[in-house]
């Protein structure tokens, strides 16, 4: 499962080895200071918007990977039944992380927070 940590100079998502092989993705660290805006989803597996390329998509359980739509490139690890944090970024390799967490208003709360 991918978790965000942060410090007080940047965001981290850290995923697990399956998710990396799956999603074909790896862990990503980014400046504070290219968080743009940070939101909570309730629902995290209706969230990406796009075409998944590379990555898993498995309708109604689980998404991971690259979602690629309109100009935008999106990093997703949601899962069915949990919400997840939007993180919108500027000058990065992802324009957004999407993130499945239990405590999706918490963890983006701090991340708020910190901008």
């Amino acid at each position: 499962m991918a978790t965000i940590t942060t410090t007080s100079q940047t965001v981290r998502v850290t995923l697990s080895r399956a998710e990396k092989l799956l999603g074909l993705l790896r862990d990503l660290e980014v400046p504070r200071s290219a968080v743009t805006s940070v939101d909570s989803v309730p629902d995290g597996l209706s969230a990406p918007r796009g075409v998944r390329a590379p990555g898993l998509g498995l309708p109604g359980v689980r998404k991971i990977g690259t979602w690629r739509g309109q100009g935008e490139k999106t990093l997703v690890s949601v899962r069915r039944g949990q919400p997840a944090v939007r993180v919108r970024l500027t000058g990065q390799r992802f324009d957004t992380l999407l993130v499945g967490a239990d405590d999706a208003t918490a963890v983006a709360g701090t991340l708020a927070a910190g901008r």
